[in-house]
């Protein structure tokens, strides 16, 4: 080789060596850009394989436990579910935070702090999954100070992965999500939960709820059996509202962003602004139709998810 050459060769290494580094300077970037996509797209990943443990256990017979009452389940898919996310979460995350229903049920904090957190309902309609109901989703919301940042939820035995970035749109499935435009509440379908409360009083409440919203009147009031798939079908443009009093943190904190990111409103039932801890929660196409279902809607307390130990009790 000619000195010529082995100069020519040396020049084209350096070249090479500077793309490379160039390369992995922009990945660098890239990543303090934008540094929660690929939490986000580890969160997608782990929901489908929830996912697929769950469909799996429908195939079986299910083990059914009880939490505060005998309408409130549990079962072991859901603890399972629940361990396997937090594992591959802690494994590939060690300082995030983690709120997980099963978590809490069995005595951790609920408590939001400023650290990146996940908040997980492993099996979001668990009493669907119990009889076979096919309404069942993995929900996996992600929070950095106190805001939501992204959120996932698989509706499992219908294969829909809904997914939501702060200002970054919605979808389902990869196809962009979209609220309903309708603003007339009586050309509407509302969605609502009855949740596991069976005191008399809160059922009357929930009752004397649907009874005025339906003689608005609206097309129809309709219960998926689980909060996650109730907001994915608001952000869907399926249905143009959803409202609910006792849910958790864990059911809607997916779902609120994809809601808001599809173009929709999130607030309490009482008009006030949407707080995730509050266990209230009323997710709509827009606020014209949110703002006429506040009218209808019998307010009653809920403890907060974050209320000190004492108070909760």
């Amino acid at each position: 080789m000619t000195a010529c050459s082995k100069e020519n060769e040396i020049d084209r290494c350096c070249v090479r060596q500077q793309q490379r580094g160039s390369g992995q300077v922009h990945l660098r970037q890239s990543v303090m850009a934008d540094p929660w996509q690929s939490v986000m797209d580890h969160a997608v990943a782990v929901a489908r394989k929830a996912g697929e443990m769950i469909r799996e256990a429908l195939q079986s017979e299910v083990s059914i436990m009880h939490k505060s009452s005998s309408v409130d389940l549990v079962t072991k898919t859901d603890q399972q579910v629940e361990q396997f996310i937090f594992t591959s979460i802690r494994e590939k995350f060690p300082s995030h935070s983690f709120i997980g229903e099963e978590s809490v049920a069995a005595g951790q904090p609920c408590v939001l702090t400023d650290n990146p957190t996940w908040i997980i309902d492993p099996v979001d309609g668990t009493t669907n999954f119990v009889h076979g109901f096919p309404f069942v989703a993995v929900s996996i919301g992600f929070v950095v100070k106190k805001q939501p940042e992204f959120g996932v939820v698989y509706s499992c035995v219908e294969d829909k992965m809904y997914s939501g970035r702060k200002g970054k749109g919605a979808y389902c499935n990869g196809l962009p999500l979209q609220v309903s435009d309708q603003t007339d509440i009586s050309q509407s379908i509302i969605t609502c939960e009855m949740g596991s409360n069976r005191d008399p009083e809160v059922v009357d409440k929930i009752f004397s709820s649907m009874r005025k919203i339906l003689c608005i009147p609206v097309h129809g009031l309709r219960s998926a059996g689980t909060a996650a798939t109730n907001m994915s079908l608001v952000a869907s443009g399926v249905v143009e509202a959803y409202f609910e009093i006792g849910v958790h943190c864990w059911d809607i904190a997916a779902g609120a962003v994809i809601v808001t990111e599809a173009g929709g409103v999130m607030m309490d039932v009482d008009g006030g602004p949407f707080d995730l801890m509050s266990r209230r929660v009323l997710a709509a196409n827009n606020k014209t139709i949110a703002a006429r279902l506040v009218k209808e809607i019998d307010v009653f307390p809920a403890k907060r998810d974050d209320a000190p130990e004492e108070e909760s009790q």
